[in-house]
Order: structure tokens, then C-alpha cells, then sequence
């Protein structure tokens, strides 16, 4: 069964005997558990009316014979098993306890009507082999949340931020995705610190983002990089300087710088084939923002050009490895050595 579509069955009312969620997106997971709390229970009952159990400590009838027992302070229960166990691919029964999981077998064969069971399954993958989880997969209560992909999560940010009322930017969502990563859980942190500087009906933009979330090491060397692009070195040593203040190590400096001169060789390659930004991402594992940055970046440079800082960088970097040149000088005469470079 999709998510979306358990949340409509759940927020109309309409409750399923038994649900077993699973996959990376942790946040998700978690949002799919209090929605369906709040469905099921005034905040007065909430308390009383879950049932928490966990299967590295409880064997798994438990749960069954929990889910039979009728609830004493309301009209449902929610019993919420957590398990890395009983129905996790690679996961292991046995251990200190034994679980019976014919005895569950035979309580969902007939489930209470006044129960709901939810399990959440700390792994990405369920043991399709074993019978309890084709039981339920039968009755479509198998719910897997595997993270979004970077569209999905702008198009989530971006909704996100309309329910409150304001309107986040394209390029604004891109940029936070890029400085906060795909963690939902941050980014909602974020997202909602920058709704309530936006006010009511207001525009969260790049300056906004810029403002108010920190920018990455990536970033930085980005606009480093940018600056060498340029030939612009007093810029390129004050961020050269910030990043140090920052406690970044030269050596990961240069790998950075390194690594974003590669990105910018293999863009100029994919374009030379006629790859749209989206299927350079794909191609090259990143995040289309980042993509779409180096490739305006890029433009700037010659293959040649590129090509020859790389290979500066990779003899500094292998000269600073065995000591033949101190770390932090040798980074910044390989920026102050640009000034007498001529650009593409």
C-alpha cells in the first residue's frame, strides 16, 4: 500500500488492523506514527491509549496477546511494536529471546476490532521469505519510506512552506537543500525558522537562506573555486583564511578544491554529449543545484585550464602528504600562484 494512501484511509477515519512501516526516512516514519495517533485519539487519551513494546526485549506474542486485550480508557488502542528482528531482512531470531510468531499469525487471522497494530522495523528491507510478512503484504499493510529524491524533496519544502503561509523560491529551496542535505528532519528545523522570519505571506528567498543557514564547507570551497576562475586571488586567500578560522585541514581543502575541478571536467565532458542538468546529476551522483552552479562555473574555464589546475592541485596535494611543503603555506602559494596564470 502507497503512504499517501494509508494517510487518506487514516485521516478519514478508517483505521486498518495492522501496519508495518519501514525504510531510511526515519522522519517520515515518525510523522506517519503521530498522524495516526491524532486520528485515533483525543490529546486527553493519547497517553493511555498506546501501548509501546520492542522485540529486543519482549517476545513477539506479546503484541498479539496485548492487541486482544481490550482497552480500559477509550473507545481503541494503538499497540506500536518496535523491531529489528522478527521481520528485517538480515535480521536474526533468536538471541536471548525465542519469538512466537504463529501466535501473531493467528491473532491477525482474526484481529480485535478496537486495536491497531503498528510495527516499525528499524531496517530499509523486510525478510519477503518469512510468512508473517507475506500475511501482510497480502493485505496491503506492508508501508515503505525510503528518502525522497532531491525533486521530491523541493517540491516537499516548497509545500511545507505554503502550509504556514509563505512562499518559498526555486532557486531559495535549492539552496537550502544544497546547505542542509536530504535530512527531512533538519530540514523542516530550517524550513520553519526561516517561515517565522518571513512572517505571514512573505517570500523566503536567497537572501534569506544566505542570511539564515549556514553554508557548507562545499560551499565555501565552491566560491573559492570561483574565485580561481577569476583570477581573483585576494578573494580566493580571504576565503582560503575563513576556512582555516573555520579549523578545516589544508590537505581537505585541497581535496575539495580538487574534487570540484573534477566535477567541472566531467560537465564540460557530459555537455560535449548534450546532457540536460538532470542527467548530469544522475550521471554524476549530485544534487541538480549543484550541478546547475558548476555548470555556469565552468563556463569560465577552458578544458585545458581545468585540466592544469587539477593537476597543480594533485602534486600539492601529494607534496603535502609527504612532507615535502608545509600544509598551510603550500595552499596558499598554489592560490597566490594564480595571480601570474593567465585565464581561459
Amino acid at each position: 500500500m502507497d503512504a499517501k494512501e494509508a494517510l487518506k484511509e487514516i485521516k478519514s477515519g478508517k483505521f486498518r488492523p495492522a501496519y508495518v512501516v519501514y525504510g531510511s526516512d526515519r522522519y517520515r516514519i515518525e510523522q506517519f506514527v503521530d498522524t495516526l495517533a491524532a486520528a485515533m485519539f483525543t490529546p486527553d487519551e493519547r497517553e493511555l491509549g498506546i501501548v509501546k513494546l520492542d522485540t529486543a526485549e519482549t517476545p513477539i506474542e506479546e503484541a498479539a496477546l496485548e492487541a486482544e486485550t481490550l482497552p480500559f480508557f477509550g473507545e481503541r488502542k494503538l499497540v506500536i511494536v518496535k523491531d529489528a528482528v522478527v521481520f528485517a531482512a538480515g535480521g536474526k531470531e533468536g538471541g536471548k529471546l525465542e519469538h512466537k510468531t504463529d501466535r501473531l499469525l493467528q491473532y491477525l487471522d482474526i484481529p480485535s476490532e478496537t486495536t491497531v497494530l503498528l510495527f516499525m522495523i528499524g531496517a530499509e528491507k523486510l525478510d519477503e521469505r518469512r510468512k508473517l510478512v507475506k500475511m501482510l503484504k497480502d493485505r496491503n499493510a506492508l508501508l515503505a519510506f525510503q528518502e525522497l529524491d532531491a525533486a521530491e524533496l523541493k517540491r516537499w519544502a516548497i509545500k511545507r512552506a505554503e502550509e504556514q503561509g509563505r512562499r518559498l523560491g526555486e532557486d531559495a529551496a535549492d539552496l537550502l537543500l544544497s546547505r542542509v542535505g536530504a535530512h527531512m528532519q533538519q530540514l523542516a528545523i530550517e524550513l520553519d525558522k526561516l517561515c517565522l522570519h518571513a512572517g505571514e505571506g512573505g517570500l523566503i528567498g536567497l537572501p534569506e537562506i544566505e542570511l539564515l543557514t549556514a553554508s557548507t564547507v562545499e560551499e565555501d570551497v565552491f566560491a573559492l573555486v570561483d574565485a580561481i576562475a577569476e583570477l581573483n586571488v585576494d578573494r580566493a586567500l580571504r576565503l582560503y583564511r575563513a576556512l582555516l578560522l573555520r579549523r578545516e585541514e589544508p590537505i581537505k581543502i585541497a581535496a575539495l578544491i580538487a574534487r570540484q575541478l573534477r566535477i567541472m571536467l566531467q560537465i564540460k565532458e557530459l555537455e560535449q554529449h548534450r546532457y540536460s542538468p538532470q542527467q548530469m546529476a544522475g550521471q554524476l551522483g549530485l544534487h541538480p543545484y549543484a550541478v546547475k552552479l558548476a555548470a555556469e562555473k565552468c563556463r569560465k574555464f577552458s578544458v585545458q585550464r581545468l585540466g592544469s589546475l587539477l593537476s597543480a592541485i594533485a602534486e600539492l596535494d601529494y607534496r603535502m602528504k609527504t612532507g615535502a611543503v608545509d600544509k598551510t603555506l603550500g595552499l596558499e602559494l598554489y592560490l597566490l600562484a594564480l595571480g601570474t596564470k593567465q585565464g581561459a
